[in-house]
């Protein structure tokens, strides 16, 4: 089996946690090479096939990054398929979820180009601390906390990142600089393992970028069957005969005590390797299975 790890051109010097991944992929004999998603000129038919893990550039050109996945899937096999890296790659994929019943946070939604006024949406929802957010992002890109007293700065925020792409508007919830986000990670539609994601104190950023910490934590059953049911949402609505090769469910605690989920991540996620002894093992043996 000959395998490429579709990651990116600029991948920082810290990023080790798939190292766990690599060394499992040798272990079971698979041959595999990492090539940047936008390299030029790469024979993806050379391949059985690619696995998408860090292409964490594409943000800004995710219409370039879906029709190089659907190229890539013209000839060879693709985990995630290119209809999931369409669909997941623009956080509006929460809308379906909510319409089919997953409890999501609140969350207004801020189309391009469009003029809000950002103190009478506040108003009109009873809320005071805010939160920004693009649609398309990662790793906190063009976010912005702000509270009654910044609504004129966040205004200026707002109309400058919607001159060039859509945004979400949801109330701050400050439960997460405390319980942070909690990540379950699926491989072929079985749980494998969950972590806890802390921002540092004052901060609502949960990546290890901004200095966050990470954990492997239990998850209690009541959240856990919260994430499956989520996947299975998900599966469903996208018309999948098998399961998703991997996945990672995020959920994050409304003030009130009530986890709602914060993202389902089905394209570039960390799956947090380095919590999981058996994790990187696990999607290995996923992946000879499909293949």
């Amino acid at each position: 089996m000959k395998l490429c790890i579709a990651t990116c051109s600029n991948l920082p010097d810290w990023e080790r946690d798939d190292e766990p991944f690599f060394q499992a992929l040798e272990d079971a004999g698979v041959a595999h090479q990492l090539r940047a998603w936008d390299e030029p000129d790469v024979d993806w038919g050379q391949f059985d096939a690619c696995l998408i893990r860090t292409t964490w550039d594409y943000m800004e050109r995710k219409d370039e990054f879906v029709r190089w996945a659907q190229a890539v899937e013209s000839v060879t096999e693709l985990f995630n398929p290119a209809s999931v890296v369409n669909w997941n790659t623009d956080k509006r994929y929460l809308l379906d979820l909510e319409r089919a019943g997953v409890e999501i946070a609140p969350t207004i939604w801020l189309e391009k180009n469009n003029p809000y006024d950002l103190a009478k949406l506040m108003q009109s929802r009873g809320w005071r601390h805010g939160f920004l957010k693009p649609t398309v992002g990662a790793s906190a890109r063009e976010t912005l906390r702000f509270e009654p007293a910044g609504y004129a700065h966040a205004q200026v925020f707002l109309d400058r990142v919607l001159a060039r792409e859509s945004m979400m508007l949801q109330p701050y919830l400050q439960s997460v600089e405390t319980s942070g986000e909690l990540s379950a990670v699926y491989f072929d539609g079985q749980f494998s393992h969950s972590v806890q994601k802390i921002p540092v104190p004052g901060d609502y950023r949960v990546q290890d970028d901004y200095g966050a910490t990470d954990f492997a934590v239990e998850m209690d059953a009541a959240l856990r069957a919260k994430t499956e049911s989520t996947l299975m949402v998900a599966q469903r609505l996208l018309g999948l005969e098998k399961a998703l090769l991997y996945a990672r469910v995020d959920y994050i605690q409304l003030d009130s005590g009530q986890h709602v989920l914060n993202e389902l991540e089905l394209v570039e996620p960390s799956l947090f390797f380095r919590h999981s002894p058996h994790g990187a093992g696990r999607l290995v043996a996923a992946l000879v299975k499909r293949l």
